[in-house]
């Protein structure tokens, strides 16, 4: 019996007692502290069925254009566990409190924004958004809905981070500390993950193929412009693409950078110019890239260094000191010297405490934006091949309206933000 025939029945009894819905208690978000938190998946494939068995919340639905993925899912997920093909079905069920959002990219704001005005809490895969213009309306409808924000990455609060042995609490203790000085140059190597998935690069040769039955190709595309199917627009390869990714700068970068962004103090702002080289990008599809350079308004840097040309570049480096891999440093006696100073403050890093307590996650829409804006404009950069000026302020670019195009491309219609 789900939880409407049961209020209906308790009503319709003689009754010494009554249940009432939780949206009526404490008003929009409330959940009493006895209350099972329960989700539904809309994406399916590899990554998405990574998302069935997070512990904390229980699964009532699952969702797919793939008819495949979603029989597979449910197969996985075992009975109980309703399917569906219309996202928009999931997000009008009242009984479910979470949405996980493991879709290609170019679906990632369009569903963020559709379920934070139906009330749902909100886990999206990574990269955050597909523009910086979907970035900022995500943010805009999450705060308005008073809803409950992560993205899937969790470098700066867990993990060993770029083969340090350590997490990334000690590399922010160092910064805060003023040992290195300022300001910082941040040099990220090709052995730290997105460059190995350059293969994920895309093809210019691509002959249009019959659509095959289990695929809702035109629901997949979605807001993406309109092209012939081939295999390899879909799924596992379609982050070659930049109507749907950006390669492995889209897939593996906010991986990589959100920690840098927490590190250096940066997630109110973005970088004042970008600069990237490389070969001389497809208008459809992504190759690979040597470096993206990236500079903050105080001197802060970012390298991407694509072809892992220095593999001896210090992690961190400022004008009194050097970090490199390992947490091993040019400071004598850096272990004894940090324990001198304060921890980074405490952040709350479990989700489901975080919907139970309206308490903003630790990566959540906002500093999460501002480190996929990093990725988006290396991502910029690589498209146009020339060195941009942005205004992190009002995230435009400056004197540069090609630039401006990127930030908020068309819809297909009828989807708009």
């Amino acid at each position: 019996m789900n939880r409407r025939k049961f209020l209906k029945s308790t009503l319709a009894a003689a009754g010494a007692f009554s249940i009432v819905p939780r949206h009526v208690l404490g008003g929009t978000g409330y959940l009493p502290p006895s209350d099972q938190l329960t989700k539904a998946v809309i994406g399916v494939g590899g990554m998405g069925r990574g998302h069935l068995n997070y512990p904390g919340s229980k699964l009532l639905a699952v969702c797919d254009v793939d008819t495949e993925h979603l029989q597979r899912a449910q197969e996985i997920a075992g009975p109980g566990v309703d399917g569906y093909t219309d996202f928009r079905e999931v997000l009008a069920r009242d009984d479910i409190d979470i949405v996980h959002i493991p879709t290609p990219p170019h679906w990632h704001a369009l569903i963020s924004i559709a379920a934070a005005e139906a009330g749902k809490d909100i886990w999206c895969e990574k990269p955050m958004t597909r523009t910086i213009g979907e970035g900022q309306k995500v943010v805009e409808a999450v705060q308005r809905h008073g809803r409950i924000f992560r993205i899937n990455t969790w470098f700066r609060f867990r993990s060993d981070f770029y083969g340090f042995g350590t997490d990334v609490a000690p590399i922010k203790k160092l910064v805060q500390s003023g040992m290195l000085g300022w300001p910082l140059r941040v040099t990220i190597g090709a052995t730290t993950g997105f460059t190995w998935k350059f293969y994920w690069s895309g093809r210019t040769d691509l002959a249009p193929q019959w659509v095959p039955e289990q695929l809702d190709y035109d629901f997949w595309l979605g807001p993406a412009p309109y092209k012939p199917y081939n295999p390899h627009r879909v799924h596992g390869t379609f982050r070659g693409y930049w109507d749907y990714d950006g390669g492995g700068l889209g897939d593996m970068g906010q991986h990589y950078l959100d920690p840098v962004q927490y590190i250096l103090d940066k997630d109110h702002t973005s970088p004042v110019e970008i600069e990237a080289d490389a070969p001389q990008q497809h208008p459809e599809a992504v190759s690979s890239w040597r470096r993206i350079w990236m500079r903050y308004a105080d001197g802060c840097e970012i390298i991407l260094d694509g072809e892992g040309t220095d593999e001896s570049a210090p992690f961190i480096e400022g004008p009194q000191g050097k970090l490199y891999r390992g947490f091993k440093s040019d400071i004598p006696g850096l272990e004894k010297k940090l324990a001198q100073f304060p921890d980074p403050l405490p952040q709350l890093t479990d989700f489901s405490e975080a919907v139970r307590q309206r308490k903003k996650f630790a990566l959540n829409e906002a500093n999460a934006h501002r480190s996929c804006t990093l990725v988006n404009l290396g991502k910029i950069a690589l498209q146009l091949g020339r060195k941009l000026y942005f205004d992190p302020e009002k995230q435009r670019f400056i004197n540069d309206d090609a630039a401006d195009r990127l930030i908020n491309p068309p819809m297909r219609e009828p989807w708009k933000l």
